[in-house]
C-alpha cells in the first residue's frame, strides 16, 4: 500500500509540474528534473529510497514533459535558455 500511494503522488506531482519550455525536448528535460527532484522529495518523506522515487519521478516528470503541449502546460524559459 504504501509503494502505490508513493507512485501515485510522484506521478501527480511530476504531472502537476510537468515541464517549460517551448521544444519536445526542453519540456521533457525540465520535466525528468523536476520530476526527479519530485520523486526524490517524495520518497524522503514517506520513508521510501529516495533514488527509486527519483528514477520514477524522472521517467513520469519526461513523459509529460514530452506529452504535453506549451499551450497545455507553460512554466516559461527553462533555466538553460535564459
Amino acid at each position: 500500500m504504501k509503494v502505490t500511494h508513493y507512485l501515485f503522488t510522484t506521478v501527480v506531482i511530476a504531472s502537476v509540474l510537468s515541464a517549460c519550455g517551448h521544444s519536445q525536448s526542453d519540456r521533457a528535460l525540465s520535466g525528468g528534473a523536476i520530476g526527479a527532484g519530485a520523486g526524490a522529495l517524495g520518497g524522503a518523506v514517506i520513508g521510501a529510497n529516495p533514488l527509486t522515487g527519483a528514477v520514477v519521478g524522472g521517467a513520469v516528470g519526461a513523459a509529460s514533459g514530452a506529452l504535453t503541449d506549451e499551450d497545455d502546460v507553460n512554466l516559461g524559459r527553462p533555466v538553460w535558455r535564459r
